[in-house]
C-alpha cells in the first residue's frame, strides 16, 4: 500500500485541478483502510522525495491528535519507533521539524516514562560532541517539553544543567534559540527545588540573548532557507536571482552567499539563472512574494527567545530578582539600538515597564531610574524617518487603534508605568529636569516628547500634580498650543486632554483660560488636519464633562461652531466628531436644527457613513435622555421608526449596537410608542443574541488535509477493523482540530448592549413586554457563560425584575 500512497502523495503536487481533486478522492478511500498508519510510516521514512516525507509526517500528526486512542497498541509501539528512525535518519530541516511536531502530539499521550527510547535519543543527540546533532536534539526536546512541560518535571534539574552548557555555546545560535524556548515552557512548572540553578542561569541566559540578537541576520539565511522548502524548487532559483536584482548587496552579501549554497544544494542547474539577465519589474514582484511568505514562516527569533524574559517576570520573579541590573541594563542595551527590528526594541521596553510594575522598590534602591531615563528620552523623542511621521501624526491615523507597537510609544508607556508604580517625588526629581529639556529645545520632536511625557504621567501622579505643580503644568501645555510646530500642537492637546481626564475637579478652574484656547481651535475646524482636530475634540470634551454650569457663557459659541462643522464641513469624520461633542446639557435651543442632521445622517446607506451614523444614534440616544422629556417625545416614534429602518438596510454590528441603545434611550421618555414595534424590536435584538457571526473557529497548524478527515467519525463496520479500538469514553463535542474560538469585539458589544437594552425596555414598557419576556430570558441565560454577566445577563434580570413576578413560574420551569 505504501508504493499507491506515495504516488497518490505525488499527486497531489500536481498543477493540475483534475489530478488534485482524482488524487483527494483515492487519499479519502486510502484512510479508511486499516492499514494507513504503517504504510503513512513507510513512506514518511522511504520516499527519496523530501515533500512527500513532510506530507507523511503531517498526516500522521493529524491523525495522531484526533484517534490516538483508536490506534491500536502494537501500531502504537511501532509508530514510536518509527518516528526515532526517522527523526535520527533524517537530513533535511522542514521534514525534521514535521517529526518533531509528531512526537510532540505524541508526548501528549505517551509520557516520557512510558517512552523511554524518546528520552535516550534526547539524552543522546542533545550531549553529542556533534553541532548538528545536538541542534537537532535540541529542536525535538523544545517541541515536545512544549507540548506536555509537566512531564517532564522530574528531569528539570537534569534539563536546566544542559541548558547551562548549550547556552554558552555562542558559536550555535540555532542551539541556544531552542534551549531559550524549551526554558520557557518549563519556566511555569518549576518549583523551589530548581529555583537555584534557575537563578544561575540568567546571566548566562542574557548573554545568549545578546548573541542571537547579533545573529539575527545569520539567522536570516535559515528562514530563506525554509522558503526553498515551501516554494518549489524552480521558484527557489527565481527568488534567489530576485534578490540578486533588488536586495543591496552590501547590506544582504551574508545572507545572498548563504542562499546561494542552499541553492547549489537543493537546484543545482539554478545557479545558472543567477547568470541570465531577466525583468526586473517580474523579479521585484517574485522577491515581494518571497519576502511575503518569509514573514509568517520563521519569526524574530531573538524576539521569541526574548520571551523567556516575560515568563520569568510572570511566574517566578524572585529568580531574576538578584539579576535586575543585568536584565535592566540588557534590554535597554537593545531598545536604544536604532539598527534593531522595532520588534526587538520594544520587547525589551515592554520588559523594562514589566519589570517597574513588578519591582518599583528594586529598580529605585539599584539606581536603574536614571539610567532608564536617559535611554527612555532619546527614543521617546526620535524624529521619524524622512518623509515619514509619527502614526499618531499622520493624516489617516485611526485614534482607536490600540496596534501602534512602536519603540516610542512604548518609551512612553515605561514612563506611564512609573507614574502608577513609583513615588513621585522619587519620580519627578530625576524626571523633570530631562523633560524641561524636551520642552525647551529647538527640535520639535524633543518639545513633542516633553508634552507626551507629562500626559502620561497625569494618571499615575495625580494628586502630586493636582496640589503641587498643576499650575506650572497647565501654563506650559498652554503655551504649546501656539507653537509653531503642528506636531507639537497636537501633542498639546492630548496633554490637555489626559490633564482633563485625571486632574479634576481642580483643573476646571482654569476654564477662562482655557476654553478660549480650545474654542479658536475649533473655530477653524475646516483647515487643520483632521488628526489635530481629533485632539481638539478629545481635549474639549473632558474638559467640558466637569464645567457643569460654567459651561454657559461658552456654549453659543461652542454650539455655532458644532453645528457649522455638522452643515457645512466636507469632510465626514469632522462630521463625525461634531456630532459626537454636540450631546450636552442645556441644548434646548439647538435642539432642532441638531435633531435635522441627525435625521439627515440616518436616511443615507452609504458605507462611508457608517461611523457618522453610529455617533448620530449614540448622540439621539444622549439627547433623549437629557434633553427632557417634553422636549424630546414629539420626535420619539419617528426616531423608533429611523432605526428600526437602519437595522432593515444595513448589516452592521455597530450600527445595530447604538441602535438598541436608542430603543433603550426612547424607552425611558415615552415607553408607549414602543409598544407597535415590540415585536419587531425582540426580534432583531433575540436575532443579535443567537447569532454565531463573528464567531471565528480557529484550527491547529498545518490543517492542509483536514478534509481526509471528514469521514473519520463514521462509526461504520469497515473502518471499526483493523487499526482502530473503540473506546467506551464519549466522544468530545467540540472537533479536536479547533483550538479555540475568538468573537469579534463587533458582536460582544452588540450582544451586551443588546441585553441591556432588553431589560431596561422590559422595565419600561412593564406589561407590553411580558409576551416577550420568557423568550428574551431563556436567551439571556444561555449566553451567560460566553459574555459578561454584568453587561448581559445580570443587566436583563435587573431590568426584567419588576414584570418577573407574573411569569416567574413559566420561566422557573423552561430555565430547568
Amino acid at each position: 500500500m505504501s508504493g499507491e500512497l506515495e504516488q497518490i502523495l505525488l499527486q497531489l503536487t500536481q498543477p493540475d485541478n483534475a489530478v488534485i481533486q482524482q488524487a483527494t478522492a483515492q487519499l479519502k478511500l486510502a484512510f479508511k483502510d486499516p492499514a494507513i498508519i504503517p504504510a503513512l510510516c513507510a513512506v514518511m521514512t522511504g520516499s527519496q522525495n523530501s515533500q512527500i516525507r513532510q506530507s507523511a509526517a503531517v498526516m500522521l500528526r493529524m491523525r495522531v491528535k484526533k484517534h490516538w486512542k483508536k490506534i491500536s497498541p502494537d501500531h502504537r509501539e511501532s509508530l514510536k519507533a518509527v518516528v526515532l528512525q526517522a527523526f535520527q535518519q533524517e537530513t533535511e530541516h522542514a521534514v525534521r521539524h514535521s517529526l518533531s511536531q509528531l512526537s510532540a502530539v505524541m508526548v501528549k499521550h505517551e509520557t516520557p516514562d512510558r517512552w523511554p527510547a524518546l528520552f535516550a535519543l534526547l539524552n543522546q543527540s542533545t550531549k553529542s560532541n556533534n553541532p548538528t546533532d545536538r541542534q537537532v536534539g535540541l529542536l525535538l526536546l523544545s517541541k515536545v517539553v512544549e507540548s506536555n512541560p509537566e512531564s517532564f518535571k522530574p528531569h528539570y534539574r537534569q534539563l536546566l544543567q544542559l541548558f547551562g552548557t548549550v547556552l554558552q555555546d555562542l558559536d550555535n545560535p540555532t542551539a541556544m534559540y531552542y534551549s531559550i524556548l524549551t526554558l520557557t515552557a518549563m519556566t511555569a512548572y518549576t518549583g523551589t527545588e530548581e529555583m537555584n540553578l534557575m537563578r544561575s542561569l540568567i546571566p548566562t541566559l542574557i548573554i545568549a540573548l545578546k548573541h542571537l540578537i547579533k545573529a539575527d541576520q545569520d539567522q536570516a539565511s535559515e528562514v530563506l532557507l525554509d522558503c526553498f522548502y515551501v516554494f518549489d524548487q524552480d521558484q527557489a532559483s527565481v527568488v534567489l536571482l530576485g534578490l540578486f536584482l533588488c536586495v543591496d548587496q552590501d547590506q544582504a552579501s551574508v545572507v545572498l552567499l548563504d542562499c546561494f549554497y542552499v541553492l547549489t544544494r537543493i537546484r543545482p542547474c539554478g545557479v545558472i539563472g543567477l547568470f541570465l539577465c531577466v525583468d526586473q519589474d517580474q523579479a521585484s514582484v517574485v522577491l515581494l512574494d518571497c519576502f511575503y511568505v518569509l514573514t509568517r514562516i520563521r519569526p524574530d527569533q531573538a524576539s521569541e527567545a526574548m520571551e523567556v524574559l516575560d515568563e520569568l517576570m510572570e511566574s517566578e520573579v524572585s529568580i531574576i530578582v538578584p539579576h535586575i541590573a543585568e536584565i535592566v541594563h540588557f534590554c535597554l542595551e537593545v531598545s536604544a539600538d536604532i539598527t534593531l527590528t522595532d520588534s526587538l526594541r520594544v520587547k525589551a521596553l515592554s520588559c523594562i515597564a514589566f519589570l517597574i510594575r513588578l519591582k518599583s522598590k528594586t529598580v529605585l534602591k539599584q539606581k536603574l531610574l536614571n539610567p532608564i531615563l536617559q535611554t527612555v528620552f532619546p527614543v521617546l523623542s526620535a524624529a521619524p524617518p524622512p518623509g515619514e511621521e509619527d502614526p499618531e501624526d499622520e493624516e489617516n491615523s485611526n485614534e482607536d487603534d490600540t496596534d501602534n507597537e512602536s519603540p516610542k510609544h512604548f518609551a512612553a508607556q515605561v514612563i506611564d508605568t512609573m507614574a502608577l508604580h513609583m513615588p513621585p517625588e522619587k519620580l519627578f526629581h530625576q524626571l523633570m529636569p530631562l523633560t524641561q529639556a524636551c520642552l525647551a529645545s529647538e527640535n520639535p520632536y524633543e518639545r513633542k516628547a516633553g508634552l507626551m511625557c507629562l500626559a502620561v504621567l497625569a494618571e499615575g501622579c495625580a494628586d502630586h500634580i493636582r496640589t503641587k505643580m498643576l499650575a506650572s503644568m497647565l501654563q506650559t501645555v498652554c503655551q504649546s498650543l501656539s507653537d509653531s510646530n503642528q506636531v507639537v500642537r497636537s501633542a498639546g492637546l492630548f496633554a490637555l486632554g489626559q490633564f482633563s481626564e485625571h486632574l479634576q475637579p481642580e483643573v476646571s478652574k482654569y476654564c477662562a483660560e482655557l476654553m478660549p484656547l480650545l474654542l479658536g481651535y475649533m473655530s477653524a475646524l475646516n483647515q487643520a488636519k483632521i488628526g489635530h482636530v481629533t485632539k481638539a475634540f478629545y481635549a474639549l470634551e473632558n474638559f467640558l464633562e466637569n464645567l457643569g454650569s460654567e459651561i454657559e457663557p461658552y456654549l453659543p459659541t461652542l454650539m455655532e461652531t458644532m453645528l457649522s462643522a455638522l452643515s457645512n464641513a466636507e469632510n465626514l469624520k469632522l462630521k463625525e466628531l461634531a456630532v459626537t461633542n454636540a450631546a450636552k446639557e442645556k441644548l434646548v435651543p439647538y435642539f432642532l436644527p441638531v435633531i435635522e442632521s441627525l435625521k439627515g445622517f440616518l436616511t443615507d446607506t452609504r458605507d462611508e457613513m457608517r461611523a457618522l451614523q453610529t455617533q448620530a444614534l449614540d448622540t439621539l440616544s444622549v439627547l433623549a435622555r437629557t434633553i427632557g422629556k417634553e422636549v424630546f417625545s414629539p420626535l420619539a416614534a419617528e426616531c423608533v421608526q429611523l432605526g428600526l429602518n437602519l437595522t432593515n438596510a444595513i448589516d452592521d454590528p455597530d450600527l445595530r449596537r447604538c441602535t438598541y441603545s436608542l430603543f433603550s434611550a426612547v424607552s425611558t421618555v415615552s415607553p408607549d410608542c414602543l409598544n407597535p414595534h415590540l415585536t419587531a424590536i425582540t426580534t432583531i435584538m433575540l436575532l443579535s443574541l443567537k447569532s454565531t457571526e463573528g464567531v471565528t473557529a480557529h484550527l491547529e497548524e498545518d490543517k492542509a488535509f483536514v478534509l481526509l478527515d471528514d469521514d473519520d467519525d463514521d462509526d461504520d463496520d469497515d473502518e471499526a477493523q483493523g487499526d482502530t479500538i473503540l473506546d467506551d469514553e464519549v466522544t468530545d463535542t467540540v472537533d479536536p482540530d479547533i483550538a479555540g474560538f475568538s468573537v469579534e469585539n463587533a458582536y460582544i458589544d452588540e450582544k451586551e448592549d443588546a441585553c441591556d437594552a432588553l431589560g431596561e425596555i422590559a422595565f419600561n414598557t412593564g406589561a407590553a413586554f411580558q409576551p416577550f419576556l420568557e423568550s428574551s430570558f431563556q436567551q439571556v441565560y444561555e449566553l451567560r457563560d460566553v459574555i459578561s454577566p454584568r453587561g448581559c445577563a445580570q443587566g436583563c434580570l435587573r431590568g426584567h425584575g419588576p414584570v418577573l413576578p407574573s411569569s416567574a413560574q413559566s420561566v422557573a420551569g423552561e430555565s430547568h
